[in-house]
Parts: structure tokens; C-alpha cells; sequence
């Protein structure tokens, strides 16, 4: 396997049970074997992923001490701006060769959560810019709730197992700016091997290259999807609640060749987090003899406070 298998939602959405279970067995699959698949005909127009790239060009060309106003303090980069170098993959000192803006989840008034989620930023200087974004994370998030249902009917659960978790989950829309390489980096890329925290990352932007996956076998291969599909990946925390059935693939960013270091890249992630009340204690479903429970009972809300620590962007 040279590439990331590619499957199609439109399988999953028709009214054939066959069609249905074609796409439940193919990214099932997939996640057990490489953690990661590129998926056709989800919910993001062409229309929409245009406007959202405008409006975020648009936001990482503003004067950096115009960005920086942004920066709040106390947020650990949970909403918006991130600036250059600030975040690190787990284990690594160097900072990743990107700055990023955070939009989070807008919960409905009767979400009854745990936990109080912080304001999104609004950006004076672009009118659209914070419209835009949550629009493609509403289509984002519909687009994961139902590959999370193909996974819990792959996994022996109800459909709907994990659809009260996402929706008004702590998810993350993060569009990220990788400016051009003006000099030698020291050891540094664009993004450090890592695993994601949450259940599940649906990624815009990856066709530009730069992503590799790591395969079972040790080597990297290029994740290179077709120009309208989103790359989707299992995170940390779906490998943990599946008892490692479902993996989570170490995955980086790298550098591009030198004649290359005068282009910018722009990748558009979206981190699908459940609430923070979720208990992630290894399903029954995949806790047997062969495979005996792997991890420690704990919350979605405890296990992102100790990653985000991990990664530097709450300090101790």
C-alpha cells in the first residue's frame, strides 16, 4: 500500500443496505490497518471550501502585530490565533514550522454540558472570516458524525452510539499557514510525527503534499488524495475507547524540497472532539482474551488536558 485507501460516503448515505455495508467494511478496515482513508462526496461545496481559503489567506496576511491582538492569553490556544512555532509534537523541543487559528464549538442552548466552552474570536478587520469558518465546521461535523456511525455499526454498536458525544462536542476547526522556509531549520518541519488527541481529524488541504503517514511496516508513505476529498484519520482517543482495534497512525508534515521553500502551504483540519464528559474506558466490544483491556479508565475532558500539556500549549 502505496497511498491511503479512498472510500466513497455517498456509499453510506444511499438507500442499498449492500452500498451501505460496502463503506461500513472499507473504512473499518482501513482504520485497523493504517488509520487513515481519503473520503469523496461529503458535505463541503466547492463553493465553500473557496470562500473558506480566501477568507484565511486573507487573515495570515495581516500584519503580524495585527494577528498577534488575537493571541488570548489563558485559552491554551483553544480559540484563536496560535503564533509561529508556539506548538510542538509530543517528546520533541522544536517548534512546528506553522501558525494557526482556532474556531470551536458553538453549542446549542440546550446542550446541558459539563463544562463551559470559550467564546470564539471574532476578527474585526474580515467580515466573513468568522462566518465562513463555522460554516465549514457545521459541514465538517456532519460529514464526521455520520463516519462515526459507520464505525460504531463496525465496531457491533447502535448506529447512533457516538452522535450525542459529537454534536456539541469540543471540536476544533483549525486553519493553519505554513509561510515559506527563508533558511536552514534547525531541526525543525512543518509538523512533527504525532498522533491527533481526539475521536477522529477530517483534514482540507492535504493534496497540496506534504502529509505522510507512517505504515505499520515503518515507512512513511505520501497521503495523496484526490483534489475533493478530505483525508480522515482515527485520533488518540477512538484508539483508546476501541482498545486499539482502531489505530491511530503517527503522521507528519515535512518540508518541502529546497527549490520549493519559497511556497506557503495551507491545511485546513478539523479535530472532532466529543464532549468532556465522554468516558473512554475501553468498549466491551473489543476487550477479549487475545486482546485484554490495554489503558487506564478516563474522561475525553481529562485525556485533552494532559495531551495539550504534552504538546505545550497549556503550561503546567
Amino acid at each position: 500500500m502505496n497511498n491511503i485507501p479512498s472510500v466513497d460516503l455517498a456509499d453510506f448515505l444511499s438507500d442499498d443496505p449492500k452500498r451501505k455495508q460496502k463503506f461500513v467494511n472499507e473504512i473499518g478496515k482501513a482504520y485497523e490497518e493504517i488509520g487513515f482513508v481519503s473520503l469523496k462526496n461529503h458535505f463541503l461545496s466547492d463553493d465553500l471550501v473557496d470562500e473558506l481559503y480566501k477568507e484565511v489567506k486573507a487573515f495570515f496576511a495581516l500584519p503580524l502585530e495585527t494577528k498577534k491582538k488575537y493571541e488570548i492569553e489563558g485559552l491554551g490556544g483553544q480559540r484563536g490565533y496560535v503564533s509561529f512555532g508556539k506548538e510542538h509534537a509530543k517528546g520533541k523541543k522544536e517548534g512546528d514550522l506553522k501558525e494557526f487559528w482556532h474556531f470551536g464549538q458553538e453549542p446549542e442552548e440546550d446542550a446541558d454540558l459539563p463544562e463551559d466552552y470559550p467564546d470564539n474570536v471574532i476578527v474585526e478587520e474580515l467580515k466573513d472570516f468568522n462566518h465562513t469558518g463555522m460554516e465549514a465546521y457545521r459541514m465538517l461535523e456532519k460529514t464526521g458524525i455520520y463516519v462515526l456511525r459507520a464505525l460504531a455499526l463496525y465496531i457491533g454498536l447502535d448506529e447512533h452510539y457516538f452522535d450525542h458525544w459529537a454534536a456539541n462536542g469540543n471540536s476544533i476547526l483549525r486553519p493553519i499557514h505554513y509561510p515559506p522556509i527563508t533558511e536552514e531549520p534547525k531541526g525543525a518541519v512543518r509538523a512533527g510525527a504525532h498522533g491527533d488527541i481526539n475521536l477522529i481529524t477530517l483534514l482540507m488541504g492535504a493534496s497540496t503534499g506534504g502529509l505522510q503517514v507512517l505504515r505499520k511496516d515503518g515507512e512513511w508513505i505520501d497521503a495523496i488524495p484526490e483534489e475533493d476529498e478530505l483525508v480522515i484519520n482515527v485520533g488518540d482517543m477512538l484508539e483508546r475507547h476501541t482498545n486499539n482495534k482502531l489505530r491511530s497512525t503517527i503522521h507528519r508534515v515535512v518540508n518541502p524540497p529546497r527549490e520549493e521553500w519559497d511556497n506557503p502551504r495551507y491545511s485546513i483540519p478539523f479535530f472532532m472532539h466529543p464532549r468532556g464528559d465522554m468516558d473512554l474506558s475501553c468498549l466491551p466490544e473489543c476487550v477479549d482474551e487475545e486482546h485484554p483491556k490495554a489503558y487506564p479508565d478516563i474522561t475525553a475532558g481529562k485525556f485533552l488536558h494532559q495531551r495539550l500539556v504534552e504538546i505545550g500549549l497549556i503550561k503546567k
